[in-house]
């Protein structure tokens, strides 16, 4: 696709986002990084280096855990609008799902604040990581049949995307191996670049005929994996109408999407480090429980976990 194209949704995006310019990305990214400054990855390696910049992503093993034992796999991106976050904002959720049992990996990729870019390489940066997770499962120590993907807000519809949508890759790059996730958990994502999205008039006025091509939700196909989906009902971005289209559309082509809403919340509302947890630690275990659901963990959440408690 033309890049002018990718770029012209970019700002589209840019401009709904409530941390893309209400907030100085330099202290809302050390606001997160301060919040999640404890938790540790039990490594960070390189995934991908795109002229003097190398992006890596952040692992969580379970306990114990060995190569030749392959567990589910889940790979999260972080939201921001394209404009800052860090992986680090998904560690808590990722510490926590590995301790459940599963392997779970936290994307860095390329966002404006850090590296002037724009969405477009954000979706290429996606699309590479999960290529690059799919060509290590045996290192890893992932069964390639359970890698799911989550995202919050821009993050979310990176995950929708690299399970959906074609030729956005970066330029080069070896396409042989699939993106697809088997399993999608988002957090306030919007996965529809459509006529009933907010916006759409500019996307279709720049894109003409080719809007489909950006729009994960006009991408759906039969088989498509299990989803689930946490909103407030107080999200300014993300109306609650969108996120019920997107259900009413997996479950179109037979696929299973479980909706959660919160009643008073706003966009960002289950993030780690927002006031005291409290949506934190009511996302968290409908999480957990939403993937031993579909063979991903085993076990219901134990209330007792430290992870839990105020």
């Amino acid at each position: 696709m033309p890049p002018r194209l990718l770029s012209a949704c970019a700002a589209l995006v840019l401009a709904a986002s409530p941390l893309a310019h209400a907030q100085d990305p330099a202290q809302v990214d050390a606001a997160a990084a301060a919040a999640a400054a404890h938790l540790k990855p039990d490594r960070i390696v390189p995934y991908k280096t795109v002229g003097t910049t190398t992006l890596t992503v952040s692992i969580f093993n379970p306990p114990g855990h060995r190569a030749d034992r392959p567990v589910a796999g889940l790979v999260f991106f972080h939201g921001g609008g394209f404009n800052i976050g860090a992986p680090s904002n998904f560690y808590a959720q990722a510490q926590y799902l590995a301790r459940r049992g599963l392997v779970a990996i936290c994307v860095e990729y390329r966002i404006r604040s850090r590296h002037q870019t724009t969405q477009r390489e954000a979706i290429q940066d996606a699309f590479s990581a999960m290529r690059w997770v799919r060509r290590h499962v045996a290192e890893l120590g992932i069964d390639a049949k359970r890698l799911g993907v989550a995202g919050g807000s821009a993050g979310g519809y990176l995950a929708a995307a690299v399970t959906t949508l074609s030729g956005l890759d970066e330029p080069g790059e070896d396409t042989s191996v699939s993106p697809r996730a088997d399993a999608l958990v988002l957090f306030n994502a919007n996965p529809d670049r459509g006529p009933d999205s907010r916006g759409f008039a500019k996307v279709q006025e720049t894109m003409g005929d080719k809007w489909r091509t950006i729009s994960p939700l006009h991408n759906l196909y039969r088989g498509f994996p299990p989803t689930i989906h946490f909103l407030g009902r107080a999200d300014k971005n993300i109306p609650v109408s969108a996120a019920e289209r997107a259900k009413a559309a997996i479950e179109k082509v037979g696929g299973r999407c479980d909706l959660h809403l919160y009643d008073g919340q706003e966009h960002g509302f289950f993030n780690y480090g927002r006031g005291d947890n409290t949506h934190f630690r009511l996302t968290l275990p409908d999480t957990a429980r939403f993937l031993a659901s579909i063979g991903f963990l085993s076990g219901p959440p134990n209330p007792a976990d430290p992870i839990f408690q105020p």
